[in-house]
């Protein structure tokens, strides 16, 4: 088989994601293949086998008539799934040491900061006051996680180790020694019921856009020491009903929220997110992708794909994800 070009197909918009960056470290790990930076636009499509993308245009990947397999650069593959012309090959995602260990660091600081009053006490800071409260051990509080893939599942295990009353809820069944794992809509309600802390992270799918909703946060547990339920959101914006958080922090249902994605991006400027006191905000760079490992990644699947070796990691367009 002979060694087709590799497309990049990246629209980010930050640092992080600079095509020209990505280019570099492509151009690195994949020997003598081709890696053609569209926007460049130097290339012939027909010479394209495969695709490495992040935030593709509807129609982009449809230009590519040989296309045997695409591979997208972050964790979400909900945008793509939503492109109708999305070429039929094979969709893979990532799932690296790298991005799990940094989702997990993302999910136990928040967890923390909210377990240990950090709103309470740098609100304390900035207005020179010296009160502190009681702190509760970890073993007082319940973080349930929705979502037990590979980022829910590491995560979890970490924060059981701190110490934390660990459950988790998923679709589908799973195992995972020393959480209480839940499953399907019959066993949500017992879940949330448990929880202090809920952690989404979550696939987008129509079955899953606004699960983070008043009705949801009113069965989290109201009994636990935090007094109110916290959310941390770093799956998709599509899972939160923005509406929902913003009234339910206000009336008491929730105590605070860590957000890290959003229905729009960059957040606005006139969002009320930026400025309410019991949000903490970061944007969209829970567990930002590391150009170094994704591209060996990469270059690592192609390789084994042209050996005859299988791919890892597909997504299910069943499931969409």
């Amino acid at each position: 088989m002979n060694k087709g070009t590799l497309a990049l197909l990246i629209h980010g918009g930050t640092e992080n994601w600079s095509p020209a960056r990505w280019k570099r470290r492509f151009d690195e790990v994949c020997g003598d293949r081709r890696v053609w930076l569209l926007a460049e636009g130097n290339g012939d499509p027909a010479d394209v086998q495969y695709a490495a993308v992040w935030k593709p245009a509807p129609g982009e990947l449809a230009a590519f008539p040989n296309l045997r397999v695409i591979f997208n650069l972050g964790a979400g593959v909900d945008a793509l799934m939503a492109d109708s012309s999305l070429p039929k090959v094979p969709l893979v995602r990532v799932a690296v040491g790298d991005l799990t260990h940094r989702m997990t660091e993302y999910v136990v600081l928040h967890v923390l900061m909210h377990h240990r009053q950090e709103l309470y006490l740098r609100a304390s800071q900035r207005e020179n006051r010296w009160q502190p409260k009681f702190q509760w051990p970890a073993g007082a509080i319940s973080v349930g996680i929705m979502g037990l893939g590979t980022l829910g599942s590491d995560a979890a295990d970490v924060l059981r180790r701190i110490g934390f009353r660990v459950a988790g809820w998923s679709n589908s069944p799973k195992a995972i020694a020393g959480i209480q794992c839940f499953h399907g809509k019959g066993e949500l309600d017992a879940f949330l019921q448990r929880t202090d802390i809920l952690v989404c992270l979550l696939p987008l799918t129509p079955d899953t856009r606004h699960i983070l909703n008043r009705d949801l946060f009113a069965r989290l547990n109201r009994t636990g020491p935090m007094g109110a339920p916290v959310v941390i959101n770093a799956g998709r914006g599509g899972l939160q009903n923005e509406a929902d958080i913003l009234a339910c922090l206000d009336d008491g249902t929730l105590g605070a929220a860590s957000l890290d994605v959003y229905a729009t991006e960059p957040l606005p400027p006139d969002s009320p997110f930026w400025t309410h006191p019991k949000v903490v905000l970061t944007p969209h760079n829970a567990a930002d992708t590391d150009p170094d490992e994704i591209s060996r990644y990469v270059a690592r699947q192609i390789a084994r794909y042209e050996a005859g070796g299988a791919l890892e990691n597909l997504v299910d367009p069943a499931r969409g994800y």
